[in-house]
């Protein structure tokens, strides 16, 4: 098992690496996040497929502005026995003074091995003017989160994200959707 994690983690740096120039297909950011505003809590409409991911059934997101800039972050989902699996990390600008492409790096014991080593692009894609609601993504496209700051929107909310995604190169229709308190329920009976 340690052998495959450590072969997925050098596999996402090597990602990072064949993709560290500027790509003019890669999605458009929305050049400014505020993230004063950005900070709180956002929780997972929808995602992507991603692996370390794969046993959440609820996830949500805790962001804290850091004095230096930075941004904490607590991510945690509940899976579909009802056990919290969390992770910690921090976010950093990926460009000094420019907020819209973020580093975020989690603290683990293979960043603790090969610190700076293991990062994960964070790219938000849109957030809204009310900062309710935000799209964040990879520049590959194999990663996307829909966020809101509550459990759930309402439809035409929904399909507003669902467009953005989808002009921006996204494949929706693999999307995993947050399931929902009743269907949590009836996995505990």
């Amino acid at each position: 098992m340690m052998r495959l994690v450590f072969v997925l983690l050098a596999g996402l740096v090597l990602a990072g690496c064949a993709t560290s120039g500027v790509d003019p297909l890669a999605p458009k950011t929305v050049n400014s996040v505020n993230l004063k505003r950005y900070q709180g809590t956002w929780y997972e409409l929808a995602r992507l497929p991603m692996y370390f991911q794969r046993n959440c059934a609820q996830s949500e997101a805790h962001y804290t502005l850091k004095p230096d800039g930075n941004v904490d972050v607590f991510n945690r989902c509940l899976t579909s026995d009802w056990q919290w699996e969390e992770a910690r990390g921090t976010a950093s600008p990926q460009v000094p003074g420019k907020t819209d492409k973020l580093w975020v790096e989690f603290d683990n014991w293979f960043s603790r091995i090969v610190p700076g080593v293991a990062k994960g692009e964070y790219w938000v894609l849109y957030v809204s003017d009310d900062y309710k609601t935000a799209i964040v993504g990879d520049p590959s496209r194999r990663y996307m989160w829909l966020l809101s700051r509550s459990p759930t929107v309402n439809v035409d909310v929904l399909e507003e994200l669902l467009s953005k995604a989808r002009q921006q190169g996204y494949d929706t229709t693999r999307l995993i959707w947050r399931a929902s308190d009743r269907q949590m329920a009836k996995t505990s009976d």
